[in-house]
């Protein structure tokens, strides 16, 4: 079992994007060719605590300016010379300004660039629509050779950049601007292609990423003094997913919950649905963003306005206990 928080580790939050620069500089340390491409944002995406760490990384970090597309070409240059490259930026703009770029360079020739952007989905908050990304999961997750990582908490985050260090390849790492509550214990170990079962139950399936993982935990509390007992399980890799342990839980509770921070087409919930079609077909519910674009507001406010909060996700599991 993977180690989690204690009661008062995770009572302290910590956004998952105070990970990036921070674990760029660990890496750097232990030997890792790293380098950071970021598109004037630095302070905000944390690239610019890996730039002031060192003389050495000074000369490892790279501001484009604003010009996403040429951070990923820049990105992938750097990695051909045989370095681990990292971009920053946000995710709106990390990924869908650059998406061709993504897709050409990186992706098709498998090159070893890490896209981490960060200030993804409605927690970005008072930024509003034009800023709040709903789609790069989706956009991610069908790249050939892209792997995609959504971490809960900033262990997990620094868990993530590791890994996507370790790994040949493009790896996308979702990380968000909001403080979230800590859900691992410090210095977790986790894998590409696992899920992770968090609390086990025997009524409903909750399978959440990222943000969301807070929210299904809140619910399964929730839910458990009106004497509902709830699995819930980390979907932290999202591709490739981790269907056996998914599916297990499902056929052992009999129905599915999917939450997360994230269109309902195209990322974690199509990908669950896909996996359970094929081996398990299981009643779902859905919990996340429907054809519309965020607004501006506290990331609390947009929870609640748009669904995403404990309180969705318990409606969504007693619907489907009638």
């Amino acid at each position: 079992m993977v180690q989690l928080a204690t009661s008062e580790q995770s009572s302290q939050k910590k956004a998952t994007r105070a990970a990036f620069g921070p674990t760029l500089v660990e890496l750097l340390e232990q030997g890792i060719p790293v380098v950071a491409v970021d598109a004037d944002l630095s302070g905000s995406t944390t690239t610019a605590q890996f730039a002031a760490s060192s003389p050495e990384a000074r000369k490892r970090f790279f501001n484009v300016g604003i010009a996403e597309q040429n951070m990923v070409d820049v990105a992938a240059g750097l990695a051909l010379a045989g370095n681990v490259a990292f971009t920053g930026s946000f995710a709106v703009f990390g990924t869908g300004r650059a998406y061709d770029q993504i897709r050409n360079t990186v992706a098709y020739a498998d090159l070893d660039v890490k896209i981490c952007p960060t200030h993804a989905g409605i927690s970005v908050g008072p930024d509003g629509g034009s800023h709040q990304m709903l789609e790069d999961i989706s956009l991610m997750r069908g790249l050939p050779h892209m792997k995609v990582l959504v971490p809960a908490d900033f262990q997990a985050a620094r868990a993530a950049i590791k890994l996507a260090a370790a790994t040949e390849g493009p790896v996308y790492v979702r990380m968000g601007r909001a403080a979230v509550p800590l859900v691992y214990a410090p210095d977790v170990q986790l894998e590409i292609g696992r899920a992770y079962v968090l609390r086990e139950g025997s009524d409903a399936t909750i399978v959440a990423c990222g943000v969301e993982i807070a929210e299904a935990l809140e619910a399964a509390d929730l839910l458990g003094t009106e004497g509902i007992s709830v699995e819930v399980i980390d979907a932290f890799s999202i591709n490739p997913l981790d269907g056996r342990t998914i599916i297990a839980s499902a056929r052992k509770t009999g129905s599915v919950v999917v939450a997360e921070e994230h269109s309902v087409h195209g990322g974690l919930c199509s990908a669950v649905a896909e996996a359970l079609a094929q081996e398990a077909p299981t009643p779902c519910r859905f919990v996340g963003m429907r054809d519309e674009f965020g607004k501006s507001g506290s990331y609390d406010e947009l929870k609640s306005f748009f669904g995403l909060d404990a309180a969705a996700i318990v409606d969504a599991v007693k619907s489907m206990q009638a």
